[in-house]
């Protein structure tokens, strides 16, 4: 049988890119350091030189100028761009541009506008990156109508949900966990496409069901591979798209096992893991056997330094406690 190769996540995002740049000559790439740089994570590597700088654009650190430029050039028609905006945090600058014209343009214009764009954003804590470079604010964009947001896990998935995010039409908030771009796993080389809105469950378990994000998936699957060892099945979901929810694959994991425990590198409230917990108790209450159990981050800063950084994310040693809890 002939080996599936193996890359990068950050290789990964890279190859759908470059797919669809050469399919598609409406799509463009910018942001800051996207160009000569490739990139600070190297996801943009060798497309300056591959499409030039008419298609590969250095931008100014003016977040609010270049993602309202890719939202006017999106709602035109003029374009299909993959705005890069470097660091999730940066959000604050360019919110406006995102929650208010982006994500209601469409629906303003009684669904006759389209806005073809794709916001890339680094997310997450572990690089000792400080309180302003590490935060996971996805929830941000989950509560906001009209904005679809995907967060993908592995390479495999990386590749195939980027490029539905940018032949889809409407606009698309793309995060990328920084500890992820490293992580290699299997990915065809041919291009191919994953549905927004279709959750993965990444390991089959009939005891306890946990829905997990991004970099939480590979923690979560560690501690069932362990859990196995003493007979304990969990299931283990990775929704991949947090809007569109696939709510159904959920809901049947948390009726077969009747115990939910959410797993999510972010603020405690008002979060994607309370989000969860409420679709569990609003359409699947009659099946639970115990209370769902929540793993996220403290309502805290991400501290600077190493050791308590390390304490703030949310560990297998968690994970574990709130299986072994709802058991």
């Amino acid at each position: 049988m002939a080996m599936v190769r193996e890359i990068t996540f950050a290789e990964a995002l890279n190859e759908a890119l470059d797919y669809e740049m050469s399919k598609d000559p409406k799509v463009v790439v910018m942001g800051e350091d996207v160009g000569q740089y490739g990139g600070i994570f190297g996801v943009t590597k060798g497309l300056l030189e591959k499409y030039g700088e008419e298609r590969v654009r250095d931008t100014p650190i003016a977040e609010s100028g270049f993602i309202g430029t890719g939202v006017g050039a999106a709602a035109s028609g003029l374009l299909r761009p993959v705005v890069e905006l470097m660091f999730i945090d940066f959000l604050g600058v360019a919110y406006d541009q995102i929650y208010n014209q982006a994500a209601k343009i469409r629906y303003m214009f009684g669904g006759k506008a389209k806005i073809p764009i794709v916001i890339r954003t680094v997310s997450g804590a572990g690089a000792s990156a400080a309180a302003q470079h590490s935060q996971s604010l996805h929830a941000l964009f989950v509560h906001v109508p009209g904005l679809k947001v995907v967060y993908p896990s592995t390479p495999y998935d990386a590749k195939g949900l980027l490029i539905s995010s940018i032949e889809d039409d409407d606009p698309v908030v793309f995060i990328e966990h920084k500890m992820l771009y490293g992580i290699k796993g299997p990915v065809p080389e041919e291009p191919y496409s994953i549905p927004l809105g279709e959750a993965d469950v990444k390991k089959e378990g009939k005891d306890v069901t946990v829905v997990a994000t991004a970099l939480m998936v590979h923690r979560a699957l560690e501690v069932a591979e362990k859990l196995e060892e003493e007979g304990i099945s969990v299931e283990v979901i990775d929704p991949r798209t947090l809007v569109p929810l696939d709510e159904e694959t959920i809901l049947n994991s948390i009726k077969k096992t009747g115990r939910l425990v959410v797993v999510d590198e972010a603020y405690p409230r008002c979060s994607f893991a309370t989000d969860i917990a409420a679709l569990a108790v609003s359409k699947a209450f009659d099946s639970l056997k115990a209370p769902v159990k929540l793993v996220t981050a403290p309502a805290t800063p991400v501290p600077f330094s190493p050791a308590l950084e390390k304490e703030w994310i949310p560990s297998t040693e968690k994970i574990e406690k709130a299986i072994r809890e709802v058991l």
